[in-house]
């Protein structure tokens, strides 16, 4: 069973830094895409970030200078380096993985999502 875990969400001042993980357990096989998601208060979820398993990312025009996504392929962790917050950063952040499992005697291949962690930027 594939499982995806966030960690390093929380309350930052404007103007502050927070760095997001999110781990993958179990028997993968690979991780093509990874990114990051958030859903703010009211609003659709939107892309943050995204990167590939050779390291070309993307990022959203909001974010773009100040977030930093990168990846850990031993560890198969991704991570969401945040600076220079602000409240409209304020959202609900999700990591995602398109990733190729082993499913018994085979391999399968799903898009899976970690459970989200709550980011508040304070003004």
């Amino acid at each position: 069973q594939v499982q995806l875990v966030e960690s390093g969400g929380g309350l930052v001042r404007a103007g502050g830094s927070l760095k997001l993980s999110c781990a993958a357990s179990g028997r993968i096989f690979s991780i093509p895409n990874m990114a990051w998601y958030r859903q703010g208060p009211g609003k659709e979820r939107e892309l943050v970030a995204s990167i590939t398993n050779d390291g070309n990312t993307t990022y959203a025009d909001s974010v773009s200078g100040r977030f930093i996504v990168s990846r850990d392929n031993v560890k198969s962790t991704l991570y969401l380096q945040m600076n220079s917050l602000k409240p409209e950063d304020t959202a609900v952040y999700y990591c995602y993985m398109d990733l190729t499992y082993v499913s018994g005697l085979w391999y399968d291949r799903k898009n899976f999502w970690g459970q989200g962690t709550q980011v508040t930027v304070s003004s």
